[in-house]
């Protein structure tokens, strides 16, 4: 084999190659769908639209992580509860979700051969996610609150019964889900100025600042960036300090009124001297737009919840990024949710199959 011809060494998934900094059990056997090592894509064509009156270097780039196996980040987060679930011999797991964390559950469930139970809010959930759980075999079970109220729920099960929890209250989720931020180190050889993210039930944010300074202690980052965190306009409990009881967006993976990690969240963004900003659900949705007609990048409606926001703050003059190095993350692929896309998108055009009929369109 010749020089240029050799294989570079596989990903090995999550786990594997992180494990010493991962605190799970270290003899556990990953369960593993080789979940990250997604793309950190530069955006310059979206980056003049977020900063249009910027005059110099601005470096945005959006990690990718609808390109995880079940196409959003709780793959990350998954792998490792999962992992630590069957190392204490769990039968069962059991999640409450808006979509992401049930299909996610679903696949890492049956990739260990264990029983999933999700519980969704009946009708509030994109049926992309939906056929994903259905897919890998979950007991999907609908109820009529939401999914603030279908995360008691799961919790009192997890009490009462032998069922393990893999709601992001699983602190094994966090420990996955901080993969993020070491990837985005190991790729730039340092923290970003900025990183932006949606802010739904909290556990993506508290991860992530976790990841960044744990490179920090160690090191290997020298330094930490700060966090800009959206939520949803009609769900924005942190935002506005107070519980929404009955959370409304169009960013289904963001309808969320009471976050499990508030307390964490609220720590990460003091701590990182970083913002929060709520966004409404046409600037989401006209910013979803840009991602996907300027970059190519397709993104489910609460993924572009971060770069709306940063649109925002910028707008504002509360966000300065001449000359800086932003991260956006956005969570999950746009066939998430592929309602949106059909209910926003441009209508398409039926004409002949004529050339005549064609140019005549074409101009």
């Amino acid at each position: 084999m010749t020089e240029s011809s050799a294989k570079t060494p596989a990903w090995p998934g999550v786990i594997r190659q992180y494990h010493p900094l991962l605190e799970i059990a270290q003899d556990a056997e990953p369960v593993s769908l080789l979940e990250g090592n997604t793309p950190l894509i530069p955006v310059p064509r979206l980056a003049k639209v977020v900063a249009p009156e910027i005059d110099g270097d601005f470096d945005l780039r959006l990690k990718y992580e609808g390109l995880n196996p079940t196409g959003s980040f709780k793959d990350r987060g998954m792998t490792t509860a999962i992992t630590q679930a069957v190392y204490e011999g769990a039968q069962a797991v059991i999640c409450a979700s808006t979509g992401n964390t049930a299909a996610s559950a679903a696949a890492y469930a049956a990739r260990a051969g264990l029983r999933c139970i999700v519980i969704v809010p009946e009708g509030k959930i994109a049926k992309g996610k939906l056929a994903g759980s259905l897919a890998y075999g979950a007991d999907v079970i609908n109820i009529t609150g939401n999914f603030d109220e279908g995360l008691d729920l799961v919790r009192e099960v997890a009490k009462k019964l032998p069922i393990t929890l893999v709601n992001s209250v699983n602190q094994y989720r966090i420990e996955g889900q901080k993969s993020g931020a070491f990837e985005i180190v190991d790729e730039l050889g340092d923290s970003p100025d900025w990183m932006c993210l949606p802010v739904g039930n909290a556990g993506n944010i508290t991860a992530y600042w976790a990841g960044y300074k744990q490179y920090h202690e160690k090191g290997i980052a020298k330094s930490r960036p700060r966090l800009l965190g959206a939520q949803a306009a009609g769900s924005a409990p942190i935002v506005r300090g107070e519980i929404v009881k009955n959370p409304e967006t169009v960013a289904t993976a963001i309808r969320i009124g009471n976050p499990a990690r508030w307390h964490e969240a609220a720590a990460a963004l003091e701590e990182s001297d970083g913002k929060i900003t709520a966004v409404t659900d046409d600037f989401i949705l006209e910013t979803w737009r840009m991602i996907a007609t300027l970059e190519g990048i397709f993104v489910e409606p609460a993924s572009a919840a971060g770069v709306a926001g940063l649109r925002q703050l910028i707008a504002q003059g509360e966000v300065d990024v001449q000359g800086k190095q932003v991260v956006c993350i956005v969570t999950g692929h746009g066939l998430k949710d592929p309602e949106i896309v059909l209910k926003s998108a441009i209508e398409t055009v039926t004409l002949p199959p004529t050339f005549e009929a064609l140019e005549r369109f074409l101009g």
